[in-house]
């Protein structure tokens, strides 16, 4: 047998829920990625799935076998509630993150794979059968602490886990300008500075991102941002690739990274 490849890991933005039945330059770039992975990696063993939309008092992982999925949006046309991705649990991998983040996570099975989750994975991994944990966004960790925890789940890469995060680099519903197909000048500097920091691997100004002045427009709240300071602790020293680096709606980044890939 062959020595077991390191499993890469991603981040991507969501967006909207209707993005899981769009097909368009954004959906294509999550395809590519989740080709790419299984080209360069093989399948992965399971998913750990990081979403903005688990957002807890609290650091909690999944131990379901067959997870409920989650249709956590409202007023959306019927055929979004229609979408089915019926992804398998795996209780190693719930072993395994409880094993490496010991007393500070807890098992808690009340939510499932929501929005955040399904709407990213139908085109990524379409056939839904990589088994999927979700772990939630701990809101009442600091912004270095969310870093570390991802650094202690880096070891679930030496192990066939792919360690997926969901979320935005700039998420902010009060400013969505819907009648923008870009993004506003605050969007754009603020997520092309955070791109430029993850390429260089400055993690200082991923974590520190309060700092730049067009923080408070761009991460009005961290839920959708914490997913990627999660991803960049389990990266490790990897270097990254950017994908759908696309800002829509004026306040939306779309923005994706994928560490220890080939281009």
């Amino acid at each position: 047998m062959g020595e077991q490849k390191i499993m890469p890991v991603v981040f991507s933005g969501h967006g909207s829920p209707m993005i899981a039945l769009e097909h368009n330059e954004i959906t294509e770039g999550m395809d590519r990625i989740g080709r790419a992975v299984e080209k360069q990696f093989g399948r992965p063993k399971a998913i750990l799935m990081v979403s903005a939309h688990w957002y807890t008092h609290g650091t909690f992982v999944q131990s379901a076998q067959e997870p409920r999925q989650v249709y956590d949006m409202y007023g959306f046309p019927k055929e979004l509630y229609q979408v089915k991705y019926p992804a398998k649990g795996d209780r190693e991998l719930t072993r395994q993150v409880e094993g490496l983040l010991g007393s500070v996570v807890a098992v808690n099975d009340d939510w499932g794979i929501d929005h955040g989750a399904w709407t990213v994975l139908v085109h990524m991994f379409p056939k839904a059968d990589i088994p999927v944990v979700q772990l939630s966004v701990d809101g009442d960790l600091s912004y270095q602490e969310e870093f570390e925890l991802g650094r202690k789940l880096a070891q679930l890469r030496e192990q066939g886990y792919l360690i997926l995060g969901s979320g935005n680099v700039v998420h902010n519903l009060r400013e969505v300008e819907w009648d923008n197909e870009g993004g506003s000048d605050a969007t754009l500097r603020f997520n092309d500075y955070i791109t430029e920091a993850v390429l260089q691997g400055e993690t200082d100004k991923v974590i520190g991102f309060a700092s730049h002045p067009d923080a408070g427009y761009a991460v009005p709240t961290p839920d959708h941002y914490l997913p990627l300071l999660v991803c960049l602790g389990a990266a490790g020293t990897d270097q990254s690739q950017v994908f759908n680096k696309v800002c829509n709606l004026g306040s939306m980044a779309m923005t994706g990274y994928a560490w220890g890939m080939e281009e």
